[in-house]
């Protein structure tokens, strides 16, 4: 069982940013995506959530063998798929334990309720593990957080949630080496035989941390090489000479 992208092709306002991205995310496997400013990273994992912007050309995507292109942004997320965002969104008036409540709540059948004393005690649990005091979850989310605050918020929804399938776009970025450490470890907590995680980076110092199983370079909205972790290595070495090579060689 796998999240499997099939020759998608996409275009926003006109533009054609991916050019038949192929790639195949198991379950119990880590990829990191990673590539340079513009090169459609973040149009990939936007398009996996179902932003309405992006206008699918060619292409499908299959959640476990099952077509999502044709579903909304709720649907995919029920069936199990997941985005951290790269620059994620204020809700002033809605109550970190609330929000995670009403998603919760939402994913649960017709008539059933969500036992709260056990979600607040499992809710406290993971925040213990992201540094996080008991006092966050009164708090707006992400109202006023620093960037290693809204980055550890993204971690504390994949733990809540518990995604199949968990797209990671660029929850590095802008961390300090204390955040960067504690998101990370939040991150290999939810790993599993049962979930697939895509990170999407520019940089190889996350993966220091979070070690992939497979990395996968991505320039002019198409993946041109594909390795282990020593890929991420390599690029992190001799950074764009590795993406020039790769783009004439493909």
């Amino acid at each position: 069982m796998s999240l499997f992208i099939e020759d998608l092709h996409v275009s926003v306002n006109g533009k054609e940013i991916l050019h038949g991205v192929t790639l195949e995310l198991p379950k119990g496997e880590v990829h990191a995506i990673m590539g340079p400013n513009g090169s459609g990273k973040s149009t990939l994992a936007k398009v996996l959530a179902g932003h309405p912007d992006y206008q699918v050309l060619r292409g499908e995507v299959y959640l476990d063998g099952e077509p999502i292109l044709g579903l909304e942004p709720d649907e995919r997320a029920r069936k199990g798929l997941f985005l951290a965002f790269q620059y994620p969104c204020e809700i002033p008036g809605v109550t970190i334990a609330n929000f995670l409540r009403a998603a919760l709540q939402a994913r649960l059948a017709e008539g059933q309720k969500l036992d709260v004393p056990a979600f607040y005690r499992r809710l406290y649990q993971e925040m213990d593990k992201l540094g996080m005091g008991k006092e966050f979850a009164s708090r707006y989310v992400n109202a006023g957080f620093s960037g290693g605050e809204k980055k550890r918020m993204e971690i504390l929804q994949m733990a809540i949630l518990e995604p199949t399938y968990a797209i990671l776009d660029e929850t590095d970025s802008g961390l300090d080496i204390d955040a960067l450490k504690i998101v990370a470890h939040g991150v290999n907590a939810q790993r599993g035989p049962g979930r697939g995680i895509l990170v999407i980076t520019h940089y190889q110092r996350l993966l220091n941390y979070v070690i992939p199983d497979r990395v996968h370079v991505m320039v002019g909205g198409k993946l041109v090489r594909s390795g282990g972790r020593e890929l991420a290595l390599e690029l992190e070495e001799k950074g764009y000479a590795l993406l020039e090579e790769a783009r004439t060689s493909g």
